[in-house]
């Protein structure tokens, strides 16, 4: 496949890795992980006022630059590789996607909020019982006079305690379909339960109980979000596969430069030749895994099944890379490989993270078994 950026998407990724390699160092972004807010907000200040990103996969309608998947792809690949914990991919890819494509007025003002830097939406779709499959929603919305109540919970809220608003998909009594509801993260009848992932970005499990929401809180089509949150999944799923690939791309920097500086028998080990295999085989993963994403990326407008089967393959494909390069890249390393000291073990820790979200592996090649029948 042959696949190049034009010269504006080029300068997009030449300014964000420059801004990230200047400003985005590790260590700090995990101590703000581990002992202070879970993020930095100055940083996301910055991918708003500075770099645009926040905008830039979003309409002009909404004070964004109007890119499409392909500048998703480079902003997600670059974030990757400087292993960012802020919450791009659950905030302007996801919810940002469910906002534009519900048509609800006040949608509008979220998306201009999201762009501008202040504004974060995070979704709450997995449920105890069903787990990450998004269409089994247990939680309930029952109509009250002009408005409604919700009651129900949510686990693995990503950026959930970071959020000004939360998107919750709960059924209505009677219905078939599920339906999509959005509420400040701070409403009564909302208990958050944070904890911080094992790749240090910050989640919780949501308690909803007794929520009322005027009735302007459904957002679209009562029963009828599935097809908008199919397509958020798809696109969630494409960005953290694209997200997967700088993080991979790193990881495979970074061993190559160990092994021609690690000495043992009197030589760098990295001119042994099984240890060249080993990185001739992760670089092959490397690049097979980025072909994988052009073909999602290229896809995420294609009709529903051509999207489905894109985007499997490209996660199906990624998982097994992830655990492949992630293993290769610690054995490499030694014991190091798993120590908090260096980047690799947390590289690791967000490639094994990506192979479960938005579907695993198996569920992932399960679907493209079915769609390729």
């Amino acid at each position: 496949m042959d696949f190049h950026v034009n010269n504006e998407q080029q300068m997009l990724r030449d300014g964000i890795t420059k801004f990230l390699a200047a400003r985005y160092d590790l260590e700090t972004s995990r101590a703000a992980a581990k002992t202070g807010a879970g993020w930095q907000p100055e940083i996301w200040r910055a991918f708003a006022g500075e770099l645009g990103i926040l905008g830039a996969t979003l309409p002009e309608e909404f004070d964004g630059i109007g890119g499409g998947a392909v500048e998703l792809m480079v902003i997600t690949e670059a974030l990757g590789h400087a292993l960012v914990i802020e919450p791009y991919v659950d905030t302007v890819v996801v919810a940002g996607g469910l906002l534009r494509r519900s048509g609800s007025p006040a949608a509008a003002g979220l998306l201009t909020g999201i762009v501008a830097g202040d504004t974060i939406v995070a979704l709450a779709a997995a449920e105890p019982d069903s787990g990450d499959r998004w269409q089994d929603a247990a939680t309930v919305a029952a109509a009250d006079g002009a408005g409604w109540v919700l009651n129900g919970s949510k686990i693995t809220v990503l950026a959930a305690p970071l959020a000004t608003h939360l998107l919750i998909t709960a059924r209505v009594a009677g219905d078939d379909g599920i339906s999509l509801f959005l509420t400040p993260a701070d409403a009564p009848g909302i208990e958050l339960h944070p904890y911080r992932t094992i790749d240090d970005r910050s989640a919780a499990d949501v308690t909803i109980t007794d929520l009322r929401l005027p009735a302007d809180a459904l957002l679209g089509e009562r029963g009828g979000a599935w097809p908008s949150l199919a397509r958020a999944r798809d696109e969630g799923a494409a960005a953290v596969c694209s997200e997967a690939v700088g993080c991979m791309r790193k990881v495979l920097a970074d061993t190559v430069e160990y092994c021609k500086q690690r000495q043992q028998f009197g030589q760098p080990i990295g001119g042994f030749q099984v240890l060249q295999h080993r990185m001739v085989d992760m670089f092959m993963e490397v690049e097979q895994s980025a072909a994988a994403v052009y073909l999602a990326i290229l896809n995420l407008e294609a009709d529903d099944a051509t999207r489905a089967r894109a985007v499997s393959a490209g996660k199906a494909t990624i998982g097994r890379a992830a655990r492949f390069i992630g293993q290769q890249a610690v054995q490499l390393h030694g014991g190091m490989g798993m120590t908090e000291e260096l980047a690799i073990g947390h590289y690791f820790k967000r490639l094994t993270a990506i192979q479960y979200e938005f579907g695993t592996t198996d569920a992932h090649l399960a679907r493209y078994a079915e769609l390729t029948k």
